[in-house]
């Protein structure tokens, strides 16, 4: 199967002498950066600002809280950093403009939720192993306080950021999941790479059944060498598919009565019914028929005759015996 992709967001705090550190590795200031040996120098040329600062971090920082009339105290968190990204796999491939407007995205995103003018920087990083973008800004509420913790604050509050964050960039980028795992976040999305795989899953029981279909007393075990062979690559992908589904259980509650009330539900959709509500209910009806897809696919290992499964599991045995050196 292939591998998921996750949007990713986080957060870093920063209260006095180390902001002109993030600073530094940010613009790029240093010639040398010996505590972080990702950074390949000869491609820094590549990386990009989304939001070029106009003033140094701290000093920027400094002259939004006074302008805001806000005290400080030595342990204030002046400077909040968004570190955005996502897993390699969804940067693989992609030209350098589409990974610009990834970026955008994200910062569009931030603008919404965070004063926009207390944004100092935006800069993307190309020169290490995966593309990424620091964003820093005052942690200024739109009343005007200094308060990281109300805007970063605590678990919840970065959970809601996570969440609100997978929820915007999922509309133009759908194959990217959130972060944590749906038993984590009680999220019941199931993300398109997963219906995917599910198609190429039932394709492959098709074939399967086609094998079957000619299979009688009288050639079973000479078509027991093919049917293993294509069991080999079947039942692994079977296999991934259960844990994969396991993972989004919570997506799976309907039962046979409430499929068919859906069903009926669906029939019924008419104008009276806003978009919010068509789109929950079609949402469930394809995740049951997911459901059913799987159980299709494994129901179809019952229709084995007997005499090919006796050479498949004989075969199979040996070669765990081989492998052990038994």
């Amino acid at each position: 199967m292939s591998k998921p992709q996750f949007a990713i967001l986080r957060f870093a705090k920063y209260k006095g002498p180390e902001i002109s550190n993030i600073e530094a590795h940010n613009e790029r200031t240093k010639e040398e950066y010996a505590s972080n040996p990702d950074i390949d120098k000869s491609r820094s040329c590549l990386n990009f600002h989304l939001l070029e600062p106009e003033h140094k971090y701290r000093a920027e920082a400094e002259r939004q809280i006074k302008d805001a009339g806000c005290r400080t105290r030595s342990d204030s968190v002046r400077v909040v950093e968004a570190l955005v990204t996502a897993t390699p796999e969804f940067f693989k491939g992609k030209k350098k403009a589409e990974i610009k407007a990834y970026f955008q995205e994200a910062l569009n995103f931030i603008r919404e939720h965070q004063v926009p003018k207390t944004i100092i920087s935006a800069v993307v990083h190309m020169d290490e192993k995966t593309p990424h973008m620091h964003l820093s800004f005052v942690p200024l509420t739109a009343d005007g306080r200094l308060s990281a913790k109300e805007i970063v604050g605590n678990k919840r509050k970065l959970t809601q950021w996570q969440d609100r964050f997978w929820e915007h960039m999922v509309r133009k980028y759908p194959d990217l999941e959130r972060g944590e795992s749906a038993s984590e976040t009680g999220r019941d999305h199931i993300p398109p790479r997963v219906f995917k795989e599910m198609t190429r899953l039932t394709k492959q029981k098709a074939k399967l059944e086609e094998l079957l279909s000619g299979v009688n007393a009288f050639n079973a075990k000479g078509k027991a060498a093919e049917i293993g062979a294509f069991l080999d690559k079947y039942i692994p992908a079977v296999e991934q598919m259960h844990t994969t589904l396991k993972k989004y259980n919570t997506a799976f509650t309907v039962t046979t009565a409430e499929n068919k009330k859906l069903k009926k539900k669906a029939e019924q959709l008419e104008q009276s019914l806003d978009k919010a509500t068509q789109g929950s209910t079609l949402k469930k009806l394809a995740d049951a028929k997911l459901h059913r897809d799987y159980e299709d696919a494994v129901a179809v290992l019952d229709r084995i005759p007997k005499e090919v499964l006796a050479a498949y599991t004989h075969r199979t045995e040996k070669e765990r015996e081989t492998a052990y050196g038994r």
